[in-house]
């Protein structure tokens, strides 16, 4: 009799245990698999993060076609307010005229924080008489009224050589020329016309890696992949000269020339599941990805803010 016992059970056990296989294979074989194309442009500053962001998902969602350029913000902000794109990298808010644009095309949008970044002041490495610069220095070089005139390095301090500074920054369309120019020229002032312009950061890095008597500034995450060819520079934030690095940009120490990094959504596009996947998985891993690639996480805490913010829109914009 107690064989039979156990007979039965051992049976009973089998079946239960066949059940549960059976069931997660049916799960596996009904899960959900995603297909499509989620178009990105914009920031040059924010495309080593959402690239990285991109070729993690690529790896667990193989079937979505996720493509991320790099016109700049502006250019960037251009084509996601004619609806061309589905999400906008960008290293400043958008603008009065973009948010028109974007009314006028009937696209609402979402703005989302994804990390911190700190704009790197750099020099050739062969330039031995820069340490550092004050706010008010880099305005005197940067300025409008600055071109055809301040043209040497030793009318920044008499001390320094009598050569030509020979400046390269972001073009006028990139976040980080607006924040840039913003933060040290002023607000709607711009800069100096007269230095090589480029919206690829790598140009910039190529240029000051090149000249001796070179200056030039792009976001921290370009120096950290570029520190052997290049300087860093410190700046002085009134208290003392600091030089941007994961801590100082998160503790507010490297001022004026730290900002957040944002990526903006496209409404209609949160009707697709892949990019509401893609957004989530984006919030989940800019984290720790942003790491990798130079950049500064926010704090734990505000990614679970931006992943409210986003299931909130998604859920008004189904």
């Amino acid at each position: 009799m107690k064989k039979i016992v156990i007979m039965l059970t051992a049976a009973i056990v089998l079946v239960a245990c066949g059940k549960k296989k059976e069931e997660k294979v049916l799960a596996e074989n009904t899960k959900t698999v995603l297909s499509g194309t989620i178009k990105i442009d914009g920031s040059s500053t924010v495309f080593p993060i959402t690239e990285a962001v991109a070729e993690e998902f690529r790896a667990v969602e193989p079937k979505v076609k996720v493509t991320v350029g790099i016109s700049g913000t502006g250019g960037g902000f251009k084509k996601f307010s004619r609806g061309e794109t589905n999400l906008s990298n960008a290293s400043r808010p958008i603008k009065s005229k973009e948010k028109a644009a974007c009314e006028a095309n009937n696209i609402n949008y979402l703005e989302l924080e994804v990390a911190y970044d700190g704009l790197a002041v750099t020099i050739n490495p062969a330039n031995d008489w820069v340490d550092s610069f004050t706010v008010e220095e880099l305005k005197k070089i940067w300025e409008p009224t600055a071109q055809g005139k301040i043209m040497k390095w030793n009318q920044i301090r008499p001390e320094w050589p009598n050569e030509e500074i020979h400046l390269f920054g972001p073009g006028t369309a990139s976040g980080t020329y607006d924040y840039f120019s913003e933060a040290i020229c002023g607000k709607k002032v711009g800069t100096r016309g007269d230095y090589t312009a480029s919206e690829d950061d790598h140009v910039l890095v190529q240029g000051i890696a090149g000249d001796k008597y070179a200056l030039g500034f792009f976001g921290l995450a370009y120096y950290a992949e570029n520190k052997d060819k290049l300087s860093l520079i410190g700046v002085h934030n009134g208290t003392e000269v600091v030089k941007p690095s994961l801590e100082t940009v998160k503790n507010g120490t490297y001022k004026p020339l730290s900002r957040p990094l944002f990526l903006y959504v496209n409404s209609t596009s949160v009707k697709s599941t892949e990019v509401v996947e893609f957004v989530n998985f984006y919030l989940d891993n800019a984290g720790e990805l942003s790491k990798d690639v130079g950049y500064i996480p926010l704090p734990a805490e505000k990614y679970t803010v931006q992943k409210e913010k986003f299931k909130t829109f998604v859920e008004s914009n189904k």
